[in-house]
Formats: structure tokens, C-alpha cells, sequence
């Protein structure tokens, strides 16, 4: 059996591409994890990613949303320290479809898109001989620049949200930098709100974490501070630009990874491909 993870990221999507592009012989069966806590974007993706493939994307629903599960962990919210939502609402899922199916003896090949590129990145660490995970896109030497260039020749381009967040996943993710959570709060401010919400009431009950690190949503949402990371998002921006040197075989419309400018973060997989 052959499985392979979509996040409703650009990297997942590539590599969807890439193996029934490259490998046709393949009978891939495509996997969300739902959260419950997407934006609509995804789900649009998604949509747009099953009419290429020409077939259905298995949907893994948690047998428990985010709310049961932030009450088994003291309100406290996860966070890098404490990624339990990973944990539950994306591994949980994965190993409770493949576990019977591992213990019938069944082979299963999971496809991972880690591309050449992303040395610093890790993948899921198998426990069962029979589960084996294979990397395409570091196997090939294939980059972000190629990852781009794979979507657009599949006329999918890239997901809408990419447009002010280069990250897949819940909502409230606390690998967001704070330009993303005034962006979510101008974009979708109904997320922004129920993540306020979440914060106030982990807080309320002695969380020591708040999403974004140093402050409140509520702190972040005041128009001057709003103004502050919008002019100190700008200065990185411009000061990216002229260290960047212009590639004159790669388009110079590449959209820059917001992580780009803040330094790399350690992105759980699980949620961001």
C-alpha cells in the first residue's frame, strides 16, 4: 500500500504531482488530517488538487476535536514546547488508519515531501519495520524553486493563502509570526477572534504559553503595536531584497517564505508540507 500526506501546503501538493507524474504505476491513496481548525483556502486547494489527481482525497478525522483535547492538557495550549495538538489531531489519525493494517502484515510506503533543500527539516520516525517512509523530493535534489515550477506546469499554482501566510495547518498555529496573526486578524478576523478566545480562557486556568511568544493576542491586536509589526515586517522585507541576488533561470516572482526573514523555524512536518 502507498500513502501520501496532504497538508493543503504547496510542498504536499508538489509532490502529489510529482508521483503521478513520474511514477504513474503507483496506486497512491491521497490523506488530509482534518483539525476542524483549517482555513477555507485549504479546503479550496484541496478541491482544485482532487480534480488534478482525478480522485478522491481520503479525509482522517481526529476521533476527537481540539476542544476535548485542550481540556485533557489543563487548557494549557500547545505550543513548541508542548505540541500535544500535533500529537493528537494529526499523528493520532495517521496511526489509527494504518494500525490494523500494519498488523495484518500489510507493507505500507508513505511518501513524505521533504525537499533537497530542507536539511533542517525532520520527518516522521517510523516504529514498525513495515511502515517505511520514503523521501522523493530529497532523493531527487528537489528544491523549493522546483516545487514551484511543478505546480505551475500542473496549472495549480499555489493556494490562495499564500498570498499573506506560507504556512498550512490550524488557524492559531503558534509557529505564526506576528505579521501572519495581523494578517489572519485583517483576513479572517472570526479566527482571530476564537483564538483570543482560546488564549484568554488557557490563561484564565494557568497556561504559560500565549500563541504568539511575548504577548496576548490582545496586546498584538492594539493599532499601534499592529503598526509596529507591519513596519518592522516591511524593513526585513526591503533588506531581504537587496541582499537577494537576482537568478536570471528562476522567475524573480518566487514568493519569499515568511520564515525566510525571521529565521528558520522547526516546523513540525505533520501539519506544514
Amino acid at each position: 500500500m502507498h500513502v501520501l500526506g496532504l497538508s493543503g501546503g504547496r510542498d504536499s501538493a508538489a509532490l502529489a504531482v510529482y508521483m503521478r507524474q513520474h511514477h504513474p504505476a503507483i496506486e497512491i491513496e491521497y490523506f488530509f488530517t482534518d483539525t476542524g481548525k483549517e482555513l477555507p483556502e485549504v479546503y479550496e486547494y484541496l478541491g482544485r488538487l482532487e480534480g488534478f489527481l482525478g480522485q478522491r482525497i481520503r479525509r482522517l478525522n481526529p476521533d476527537r476535536d481540539f476542544d476535548f483535547w485542550l481540556k485533557q492538557y489543563n487548557d494549557f495550549l500547545p505550543s513548541a514546547q508542548t505540541r500535544w495538538c500535533t500529537r493528537q489531531l494529526k499523528l493520532r489519525p495517521f496511526e489509527q488508519w494504518v494500525r490494523p493494517l500494519l498488523e495484518e502484515g500489510k507493507i505500507i510506503y508513505s511518501y513524505v515531501a521533504i525537499r533537497g533543500d530542507e536539511e533542517y527539516r525532520e520527518g516522521y520516525s517510523s516504529k514498525d519495520d513495515n511502515l517505511i517512509v520514503r523521501l522523493p523530493f530529497k532523493e531527487a535534489g528537489i528544491d523549493k524553486a522546483d516545487v514551484l515550477d511543478i505546480l505551475e506546469g500542473a496549472g495549480l499554482g499555489l493556494p490562495e493563502y499564500y498570498s499573506w501566510r506560507t504556512r498550512s495547518g490550524c488557524t492559531f498555529c503558534f509557529y505564526q509570526q506576528k505579521i501572519e496573526w495581523v494578517r489572519l486578524m485583517e483576513r479572517h478576523p472570526e479566527a482571530f477572534e476564537e483564538a483570543k478566545t482560546y488564549e484568554k480562557n488557557a490563561v484564565d486556568h494557568g497556561s504559560p504559553f500565549t500563541w504568539s511568544q511575548g504577548e496576548s493576542l490582545d496586546e498584538l491586536s492594539r493599532p499601534e503595536r499592529v503598526q509596529q509589526i507591519k513596519e518592522d515586517h516591511d524593513q526585513r522585507l526591503a533588506r531581504q531584497k537587496r541582499k537577494s541576488q537576482p537568478n536570471p533561470l528562476r522567475s524573480d516572482s518566487e514568493p519569499l517564505d515568511i520564515d525566510d526573514l525571521y529565521g528558520k523555524a522547526k516546523m513540525c512536518l505533520a501539519c506544514h508540507k
